[in-house]
């Protein structure tokens, strides 16, 4: 008879478990990938994995936790993001993700807690003490050219010395949001940067960057880096190649662009909170601090 699966915490300094969670993400989640991000060195002291590891060495199911540095209405937040949370296919049923899940908010205690869930799976969290927040889309009408002096340099985040000093930045920027966002998530963006999911990289200056593209003459800025207040509407020009029509956010954007609209629900992503209490009124949690 083999042996019960059991717990392991995976750390990032667990290098040696790092290639079973990176199997375990890829055949669950069949459009993310661990891999290169792990290459990237990106695995840091903030992020946990609470796996249950059959007796052959594989990751069967997982709940993993970043610990975050929120904001939410200007005040400063300590809490958790879950991320990653399920169980391979063909261990459905037996009760592992549970045990997961349990593990990893037994970790957590009483700090508030959340996570982003597809729509498959929105019946399995509120078991857990988990409330549904829908989040906003916003987006604002403005007609825009292109600066004459060209568009900001685009960065490279693969580049080595280029990643470290995103790193830094975001570690000191201000959130881009005092209604719900957080501060210094900068390897989690790399994540998406990692997998090919952000947007382009723009730097506008030496304290800011800027995650945005054009489609179709619709701007969408993902997400800001700054260390420093800027006038969005002075730099756009310089964040286009070609003219605009609108711009969207990935994010609330009452500080940087406070005349834009809440246009409508999010429906690719379904927020849950647990011990944590939301402004009211629309709101977006960043694109690129999500896990």
């Amino acid at each position: 008879m083999n042996p019960l699966p059991e717990l392991r915490v995976v750390d990032h300094d667990d290098i040696a478990w790092h290639g079973a969670y990176c199997d375990y993400v890829s055949l669950v989640f069949r459009q993310a990938d661990f891999r290169r991000w792990c290459e990237w060195r990106q695995w840091g002291e903030d992020y946990r994995a609470f796996c249950i590891v059959g007796y052959d060495g594989r990751v069967l199911a997982n709940a993993s936790v970043s610990r975050m540095r929120l904001r939410v209405e200007g005040r400063e937040v300590v809490g958790y993001q879950l991320g990653a949370v399920g169980c391979l296919p063909q261990t459905r049923g037996q009760g592992l993700a549970r045990r997961a899940m349990q593990a990893a908010l037994g970790y957590c205690g009483s700090t508030p807690v959340f996570l982003f869930a597809n729509d498959s799976v929105l019946d399995f969290y509120p078991r857990f003490g988990f409330a549904a927040a829908p989040q906003s889309l916003f987006e604002a009408s403005l007609q825009a050219e292109p600066a004459g002096d060209g568009r900001g340099a685009t960065l490279d985040l693969s580049d080595d010395d280029t990643r470290a000093d995103f790193l830094r930045l975001a570690a000191a920027a201000s959130a881009v949001s005092e209604r719900f966002a957080a501060c210094d998530y900068g390897r989690i963006a790399t994540w998406y940067a990692a997998n090919g999911y952000a947007s382009p990289l723009i730097r506008l200056d030496h304290d800011t960057w800027v995650f945005a593209e054009v489609e179709d003459g619709v701007l969408t800025i993902e997400d800001v880096f700054a260390t420093r207040p800027f006038d969005l509407s002075a730099a756009l020009p310089h964040l286009i190649g070609q003219p605009i029509h609108t711009v969207r956010f990935g994010f609330t954007p009452e500080r940087l662009w406070p005349q834009a609209r809440a246009v409508g629900a999010e429906a690719d992503a379904d927020l849950f909170v647990r011990n944590l209490v939301l402004p009211a009124g629309p709101h977006r949690f960043p694109l690129l601090a999500r896990t």
